[in-house]
């Protein structure tokens, strides 16, 4: 062990080698007892790499000076803040994607937040902030001062970063601090001088106010003491390893936008049956058949979404989806902290949609219908099932809310080759839009037998559903969602 840490240190082991040694069992036997080891090199080795990315005195001629308008500002400095958040996520374990989910969102407000001000009126990348639900009044700038930015982001995202990860180990808080210091000596020796302790004080005045503001959705309650129903076609606890339910009452938390989630629950799922004639048995069926007879292409989209804790979680992998668009389009910084926002906040609130619903119909999953009346008792799916109720898929929910953001922001047929898994040697995926990457992330959990073909199809439509209420109520484009006739 003493010499895997001084491997790793010295780079003999490089990252990619590190997360294979985490994340594939039979490269490493003793992956568990490694993994609180390697957890803390892991944070420290990919953490410090990205900060000597950095130039000592600037990132780049865009950063030259000070300008009063945050679009003539590269996104560089929020693709480093991003990199380390998906590591944060990636290295905290966790059996449920919600806390990530909350992470996501709540940082990109606050850096939009940061340099609202330097983001012009006329702009397409702004919306009022005062739109969202109880949001707290902010400080104000000083119209005597110039305000630098990227000092102001960066800033923001240390403290949010620092504040939404209390759990991070020794390691991770000091690659945030690094990170943070790395960026502030990148900045441009001639703005080195009030404006940039102006701007990095109001960055933090601004996250601090998110945070605390955050802090009062009733997440904590979340995972309040809860007895699941029982009865025929009721959730149970399913193997390996019966956990019980995860985060009951999620579905009762702050939404961000005020009306994001009206009219977006869908209908109940189709009714209960062991009759082998039943719709439910063909539904059941069709999971079980295709397990037993998945192609290998099935097999490879299967593990490219299965986007497990400790490792990329879901919300991770659309997060670092995110920052390679960024860094592909060399979007300025007003529009990719624009993109951060948006996505997050229809995330964020498409999860809640999302966990209401489930814990309104509490259906069982295709494993315990497999074992229990089909009489399958050994079968189990490609993919672990998780601790939650199974109608509507909410990997399917978060990927068509984020889809519908970006698509909202970069547009409809914007093509994209998705590098995510490259360090685990898996060939990149390429997509004709983001809506195909968000099918293709749903139909995953179909092959990953975890999930009904309903359940993903009614999972996209409702992500979907709650990001359009979202740009209605933020951007004023598009037509709320009208209630349904089958809503409650």
């Amino acid at each position: 062990m003493t010499i895997l840490r001084f491997n790793i240190l010295r780079g003999a082991i490089n990252p990619t080698q590190v997360y294979y040694l985490l994340l594939n069992p039979i490269a490493m036997r003793n992956r568990q007892l490694l993994f609180v080891s390697l957890s803390f090199y892991l944070i420290l080795i990919f953490g410090f790499r990205s900060l000597l990315a950095f130039p000592q005195n600037k990132m780049g001629t865009s950063y030259t000076g000070i300008s009063q308008d945050a679009g003539n500002y590269s996104s560089e400095i929020l693709d480093k803040w991003m990199t380390l958040q998906i590591r944060l996520m990636s290295t905290t374990q966790a059996s449920f994607n919600g806390p990530f989910i909350r992470i996501y969102a709540y940082s990109g407000i606050a850096a939009y937040a940061a340099i609202y001000p330097g983001i012009a009126g006329s702009s397409p990348n702004k919306f009022n902030l005062n739109q969202l639900n109880s949001f707290p009044e902010l400080p104000v700038v000083s119209p005597d001062r110039k305000y630098y930015w990227p000092a102001s982001m960066n800033a923001a995202l240390a403290y949010m970063n620092h504040a939404m990860f209390p759990m991070a180990s020794a390691a991770g808080k000091a690659a945030m601090d690094s990170l943070e210091e790395a960026i502030r000596k990148s900045f441009p020796v001639d703005s080195r001088d009030s404006a940039i302790f102006f701007s990095a004080d109001y960055g933090k005045q601004i996250a601090r106010a998110v945070f605390n503001w955050a802090e009062m959705d009733g997440y904590r309650n979340g995972n309040d003491p809860y007895s699941a129903p029982e009865g025929r076609g009721m959730w149970k606890p399913t193997a390996p390893s019966y956990a019980r339910a995860v985060s009951p009452y999620w579905g009762r938390i702050r939404t961000i936008v005020p009306g994001s989630n009206d009219n977006t629950e869908p209908g109940p799922p189709p009714e209960y049956s062991e009759d082998k004639k039943s719709g439910f048995y063909k539904m059941v069926k069709q999971v079980y058949d295709m397990s037993n007879q998945i192609t290998p292409e099935q097999r490879n989209i299967a593990l490219f979404w299965k986007d497990i804790n400790p490792g990329v979680t879901a919300p991770g992998h659309w997060l670092n989806i995110l920052r390679q668009v960024i860094q592909k389009e060399k979007t300025p910084l007003d529009k990719a902290a624009f993109a951060y926002a948006l996505s997050g906040i229809a995330l964020n609130d498409t999860w809640i949609s999302s966990w209401k619903t489930r814990y309104r119909y509490n259906l069982l999953r295709p494993i315990t219908y497999v074992q229990t009346v089909m009489g399958f008792k050994d079968w189990a799916p490609p993919i672990p099932t998780p601790p939650h109720p199974e109608y509507p898929g909410g990997h399917a929910a978060l990927s068509a809310a984020v889809a519908s953001a970006l698509t909202e922001v970069y547009g409809n047929d914007y093509s994209f080759t998705d590098h995510t898994y490259e360090f685990l040697k898996m060939l990149p995926r390429t997509y004709p839009s983001f809506w195909a990457i968000a099918e293709e992330a749903a139909i995953s959990k179909v092959y990953g037998g975890i999930h009904y073909k309903i359940s993903v199809e009614v999972g996209l439509q409702q992500g979907r559903e709650v990001t359009q209420n979202i740009i209605f109520v933020l951007l004023n484009k598009g037509v709320a969602i009208k209630p349904k006739i089958n809503s409650d």
